[in-house]
């Protein structure tokens, strides 16, 4: 389905407003489909991956505190992107420094926006396969728990609300229709 011009805005003006180590802010004036004008706050993000890794039928989840949530939140590994940093090197980076994890075969299952109406984040999710354990390296500001579930288990955390993070809770759905798409293929 193509673009849907007519409802295009056009930017007039852009003015800093936060330049952060992670995010940046900025207040821009847009021209409206009528040609009036609006503002609109946007936080911009280098980027992000995440990754699916599932280990002899377990997800390998991070559990870290989240002081935007208040609390501890288990995620599937992830992290942003450093300038000009290809996805899928990252995705790599991320899964062996969160979790000790290594794996001899990546792909790319979908790349999403978190929350387009004020934020340009985007996420690449990667399927990490035939993985090996190796050594965690943590960022030295990151301290987490590295946490092994079955598909029932992170289903029922889902359920608790002890998984709420977005990325985490696609990923999981994910594995359940590859699960389930598994099973059908392997009836007589």
């Amino acid at each position: 389905m193509a673009a849907n011009d007519k409802l295009k805005e056009t930017t007039v003006s852009t003015e800093p407003v936060f330049q952060g180590r992670v995010i940046s802010l900025q207040i821009d004036t847009v021209k409206l489909p009528d040609g009036t004008t609006a503002t609109r706050e946007i936080v911009k993000h280098p980027g992000a991956v995440a990754v699916l890794a599932v280990h002899e039928g377990r997800l390998l989840l991070v559990d870290q505190y989240r002081q935007a949530m208040g609390r501890c939140e288990l995620e599937i590994p992830a992290g942003k992107l450093e300038p000009g940093e290809d996805p899928a090197e990252a995705a790599v980076r991320e899964l062996q420094e969160e979790t000790g994890y290594r794996c001899d075969k990546l792909t790319h299952l979908h790349s999403f926006y978190t929350s387009p109406g004020f934020a340009d984040e985007i996420i690449h999710l990667y399927l990490a396969e035939q993985l090996s354990p190796g050594e965690m390296s943590p960022d030295v500001d990151e301290f987490l728990e590295v946490q092994e579930v079955t598909l029932e288990e992170a289903l029922g955390l889902i359920a608790e609300g002890r998984i709420a993070d977005a990325k985490t809770i696609m990923a999981v759905y994910i594995w359940q229709l590859k699960d389930a798409r598994a099973q059908a293929e392997a009836r007589p």
